[in-house]
């Protein structure tokens, strides 16, 4: 084997896994959020920097909130998952950045002082801590749904502010009843991987 990783953690976190669309209502625990949070936080970004923000809608009044920004085939699945995170952005990461990067803490005011360039880079990290998260999920044994069906706007000025751009909301549970549909093709080594 080329891979390090044992087969069934292989299957796991990629061949078996699958963007689920049903859900048992077996609870979702802090503790389970907190365990993914602690495993998936090692990934790496740019700088050492975490700009990603899980946003956990946990009540009724709340999902009922969120339900309505979602495209019309999410609003089912979103209603009935046992938890939904709404993954953003911080566009303010920048502040963190002497705590997480202390070998050159000047990096906050010489690469991220200005506003665009900060957007673009917590979107980039963020979206990469995002896909972390996703596999953080799969490694607690649950199935994760992530969804960009989402009116993003909307999203914001409900549950966000101005620093935070949402990125994806994320169904978490156990999968239910016919949770997946088929799987869809993949491109081959061949399709993607160029030597020069």
């Amino acid at each position: 084997m080329s891979l390090a990783l044992d087969p069934a953690a292989q299957d796991l976190l990629f061949r078996e896994a699958r963007t689920a669309n049903t859900f048992t209502d077996e609870p979702v625990t802090d503790e389970q959020v907190q365990a993914i949070y602690d495993l998936v936080k090692y990934g790496p970004t740019a700088f050492n920097q975490s700009p990603l923000r899980v946003t956990l809608v946990r009540s009724a009044e709340a999902r009922e909130r969120l339900v309505q920004h979602m495209a019309e085939g999410n609003q089912a699945k979103t209603a009935t998952a046992p938890l939904v995170a709404i993954l953003s952005a911080d566009n303010e990461f920048h502040e963190e950045l002497p705590q997480l990067f202390p070998h050159f803490p000047q990096a906050k005011d010489v690469f991220f002082a200005e506003r665009p360039a900060r957007e673009g880079a917590a979107a980039l990290n963020a979206s990469l801590q995002a896909a972390y998260f996703i596999i953080g999920v799969r490694a607690a044994g649950l199935a994760a749904g992530p969804m960009t069906g989402v009116d993003f706007e909307g999203v914001r000025k409900e549950f966000l502010d101005d620093d935070h751009t949402p990125l994806m909301v994320v169904n978490i549970g156990k999968p239910g009843p016919d949770a997946w549909f088929p799987r869809s093709p993949r491109l081959s080594y061949d399709e993607v991987i160029t030597t020069v």
